[in-house]
């Protein structure tokens, strides 16, 4: 006789909207409530808004009292971004939690707020910098991206105690602590149902060559490097074009970039606006890419030497393995080694234009050449599924627990020294001395701020 075993009851939460123009964020946290959805009781919640999607498990937008109870429902919570921070009652012991730390909020944001004040500046370094250190002390498990991310994050985790007698002894490889769940790709290949971009956009005919920049124009990358390549190159190649895909964010909080401004003023600048350049307006919906992906050439990640880049995970790379595109990429990130090391396009130098412009030829016009990295991306591809990257996911919330160092309340110091002073705030607060003298403080308070 058998009996069943209960499922899991999942809840995935994400600060991003859920509709049918999602972002990465979104995305991931889609993904991953298909994918447990078959061995779980799921539920995909967005802080931010949500939009009829189809999808075979429920979604909601739920406000702060809404997602208490949605929490007490849950037998594991997975997070993503600053959601612990904008709702820090979630940190309470009796949730497991899962931190989806794939995106290093920190690094980016020191070229994301570049154009702020200083002082502004150095606060948003360094509050996202703790939003991170909450998250990294608080969870039960964590996913990041590559082996590379795990490096420096196991690096901040031993800074945070987490890596310490009781979670060593419970697996020496702290894998059951935190483990690499990269984005994925569709189990089922791209279809095209109409065109996005040959013989679709005003300029641009059905026998171009298309170069496709995959996603948003952020500060961090360097499309300008590769608008002055194709500038070089239409001169020669009259059928050349380059199609920038990311158009508004779906999400109103993130803000148009500064880069996005800079790439079109150069486009317009060497006179390719309109002709050889096409900015597209719109976040194309999801089920909706490979009608553009599909009409693509060659796939383009272009960046700048940055700290970021060295541990960023370039998600628009895997629609280009997805649609079997040959990618020619800078160097620096975790894509950038795995395309040169399988032969699936060409790596160039940061800001080299030279070197982009040959490797761009070398793909678009060299048919062997071509063919044979077209044929590489279709073998990878095939091991990047969302089935197989999230198998570590799976396992953890078919068994969902404590880390045993929360389970044994084991702190670091920082946390001990806060937990120690919040006990003498609220002793003194509590005090007789402190209520009697509540109004002479409430006076001097005003009076000081009249000053002021």
């Amino acid at each position: 006789m058998t009996t069943d075993v209960a499922r899991s009851r999942v809840l995935i939460l994400t600060p991003d909207v859920i509709s049918r123009q999602m972002a990465g964020p979104a995305i991931r946290a889609f993904e991953m409530a298909r994918a447990l959805d078959s061995t779980a009781d799921v539920r995909l919640v967005s802080t931010q808004r949500t939009e009829p999607i189809g999808a075979p498990f429920p979604v909601h937008h739920a406000s702060d009292s809404e997602l208490r109870e949605h929490a007490d429902w849950a037998d594991v919570v997975i997070f993503q971004g600053h959601i612990l921070d904008s709702h820090p009652w979630l940190t309470d012991p009796r949730y497991v939690l899962v931190a989806d730390i794939y995106d290093p909020m920190h690094l980016e944001v020191l070229e994301q707020a570049k154009a702020e004040k200083f002082e502004d500046r150095v606060w948003i370094s360094a509050h996202t910098a703790e939003v991170l250190n909450v998250q990294i002390e608080r969870a039960d498990y964590m996913l990041c991206a590559s082996e590379k991310q795990r490096d420096f994050w196991l690096g901040q985790l031993a800074a945070m105690n987490r890596i310490n007698p009781l979670t060593y002894d419970d697996d020496v490889s702290l894998r059951t602590l935190l483990d690499v769940v990269p984005f994925g790709l569709p189990d089922e290949r791209p279809v095209q149902r109409v065109h996005g971009i040959k013989g679709a956009v005003p300029g641009i005919r059905e026998s171009d060559k298309v170069i496709l920049w995959g996603g948003g124009l952020y500060n961090w990358f360097d499309p300008l490097t590769l608008l002055r390549a194709v500038a070089g190159l239409s001169e020669e190649h009259s059928d050349l074009r380059l199609f920038f895909l990311g158009g508004k964010h779906p999400n109103a909080n993130v803000p148009a970039m500064r880069m996005a401004a800079e790439a079109r003023s150069l486009a317009d600048e060497l006179g390719l606006l309109g002709s050889v350049v096409f900015f597209h307006e719109e976040w194309v919906p999801y089920e909706s890419r490979a009608d553009f992906l599909l009409d693509a050439d060659v796939g383009v990640s272009t960046h700048f030497n940055h700290l970021e880049t060295a541990f960023s995970f370039r998600t628009r790379i895997l629609d280009y393995l997805w649609a079997g595109l040959p990618i020619v990429s800078t160097t620096g990130d975790t894509f950038a080694g795995l395309v040169e090391r399988e032969g699936l396009g060409l790596v160039v130098p940061p800001e080299d234009v030279d070197a982009l412009q040959r490797a761009l030829v070398q793909v678009l016009y060299d048919d062997d050449s071509r063919m044979l990295m077209t044929e590489r991306v279709a073998r990878t591809a095939a091991a990047m599924t969302w089935t197989s990257v999230l198998q570590p996911l799976v396992a953890f919330c078919t068994s969902p627990r404590k880390a045993p160092d929360n389970a044994h309340g084991v702190v670091s110091v920082r946390t001990r020294q806060r937990l120690d002073l919040e006990k003498r705030i609220d002793g003194i607060e509590r005090s007789t001395s402190w209520k009697v003298t509540a109004p002479l403080r409430a006076v001097v308070t005003a009076l000081n701020r009249r000053r002021r």
